[in-house]
């Protein structure tokens, strides 16, 4: 039995790695259009020591399945500094560290006392009833205008790059969601899920954001591309993508870009939702038009590297986010040698800056030089960098992440229900269910486990 998978990102990869644990004699193709695998994960070590990531730059800790592939590949992990744990924001002209624990967050002044005693009177705000809420609708309803500006909105730019007030809340956040539902109030929620921890002996207190630890590996998130590779072999086929599929029978006719075509029992889609829009064009255009409807915003990665001397701030933790009502041309910047050790070359920094997403697509494809140039105008402003950096890396994607907007959940339906009609068919990846390293991961699995079920009756 043969199966071919179309895409070698880490949705691709791991489908495939999944397949072949759970049946080993399958004959498992997987197809990339692009010259090296990875989509999105791609780490660059430079000859002169910075280790610089193209897109995923880590993942959480808190879900099982991407640490448990990663020990499979005798890859060890490797958690972030303490120090990272410490999350600033800029508000206002400063950077605000975000407090830690309840208390400290109501003893801060990075909200106002009004915007805290709106947070407070979450508890009594009623379930809302829009069953699709934006994120911004969600957040405004429930705690108010001012946390949603400085908390909720440099969030939803933190993990999609996206418009919080166009992001489904309970496709991009569905545990926040499931909170509010099932006990009527965040805080409410949160209480009974931490007594719950306590009465079943977890030390983990539940929360309602992702929890965990960044997790990355010694030479960066390239390694997991890396040892899947390695594993499959030759089952990796590069510089060849799928460009259309066709059933025949029980089995299906897949179009390569060189021209040629081969079959295949079952198909597995692991490509972005645009190009999986063009592969079944012809076979069902209504999937087609579902995919079509999931746009994806540009967004440019701008390291620069600097000797310790010319930096004054102290570079204690993570990094910054930005909310849109600042106007900066930022969306956030990373302190990458404040997270992961060997980041640099020994008396180095490393600053790893976001710019564009859904708030400034446009600003993502300027020229390198003028992106450069923008971010250094930031940090002189932000962090009071006025330096020349010693390192430079820009990596730019047209397409970056897929976003989850209002009646993406719908959407999902639809496209599972399309599929249920072409046996065979199958799709995954991030524009589904989850757009992080773990989603696309955990996603992997469930699929091999289904497509190894329908190839086994």
């Amino acid at each position: 039995m043969k199966v071919v998978i179309a895409g070698a990102g880490i949705s691709g990869l791991a489908t495939a790695y999944a397949l072949l644990e759970r049946v080993p004699e399958l004959d498992v193709r997987v197809f990339e259009s692009e010259q090296v695998s990875g989509g999105k994960i791609r780490t660059e070590r430079t000859p002169d020591g910075f280790l610089c990531e193209w897109g995923v730059n880590a993942f959480l800790d808190n879900k099982p399945k991407t640490l448990e592939l990663a020990g499979r590949l005798a890859l060890e992990p490797l958690r972030s500094y303490d120090a990272s744990r410490k999350r600033y924001i800029y508000s206002e002209g400063v950077l605000h560290r975000l407090p830690e624990s309840p208390p400290s967050f109501f003893l801060s002044n990075f909200l106002s006392l009004r915007g805290r005693l709106r947070i407070l009177g979450e508890i009594f705000t009623p379930r809302g009833t829009d069953p699709d809420e934006t994120l911004a609708e969600f957040a405004i309803r429930r705690l108010g205008r001012e946390a949603f500006e400085k908390m909720i909105d440099p969030m939803a730019s933190g993990v999609y790059a996206g418009d919080a007030g166009a992001l489904s809340l309970k496709s991009c956040f569905p545990r926040i969601y499931e909170i509010e539902q099932e006990y009527g109030s965040l805080i409410r929620g949160l209480i009974a899920l931490q007594k719950r921890a306590r009465k079943e002996g977890k030390t983990d207190k539940p929360s309602a954001g992702p929890g965990g630890k960044l997790t990355s590996f010694a030479e960066g998130m390239g390694s997991l591309v890396s040892a899947l590779c390695e594993t499959l072999g030759s089952r990796v086929c590069t510089g060849q993508g799928v460009v259309r599929v066709e059933p025949e029978g029980k089995t299906w006719a897949v179009e390569l870009s060189g021209g040629e075509v081969v079959r295949a029992d079952a198909v597995v889609l692991a490509v972005p939702a645009y190009a999986g829009r063009e592969i079944l064009s012809e076979v069902c255009p209504r999937i087609g038009g579902i995919l079509d409807r999931i746009p994806y915003p540009s967004l440019a990665i701008c390291s620069l590297g600097y000797r310790k001397e010319k930096i004054s701030h102290s570079l204690d933790g993570f990094g910054f986010l930005v909310p849109s009502r600042e106007g900066r041309k930022v969306l956030g910047t990373l302190w990458d040698t404040s997270i992961f050790p060997n980041r640099a070359p020994a008396g180095y920094i490393m600053l790893r800056s976001m710019v564009g997403g859904a708030r400034a697509s446009d600003l993502a494809l300027l020229s390198e030089d003028r992106i450069v140039d923008l971010v250094r105008e930031e940090l002189k402003t932000i962090m009071g960098i006025e330096a020349l950096p010693d390192f430079v890396r820009v990596y730019r994607h047209e397409k970056a992440i897929p976003q989850y907007l209002r009646g993406h959940a719908e959407g999902l339906s639809a496209i599972q229900k399309e599929l249920t009609g072409l046996s065979g068919l199958y799709m995954t990846g991030n524009a589904f269910r989850g757009v992080a390293l773990n989603d696309c991961v955990t996603n992997a699995f469930l699929s091999a486990k289904d497509i190894s079920a329908y190839l086994m009756t």
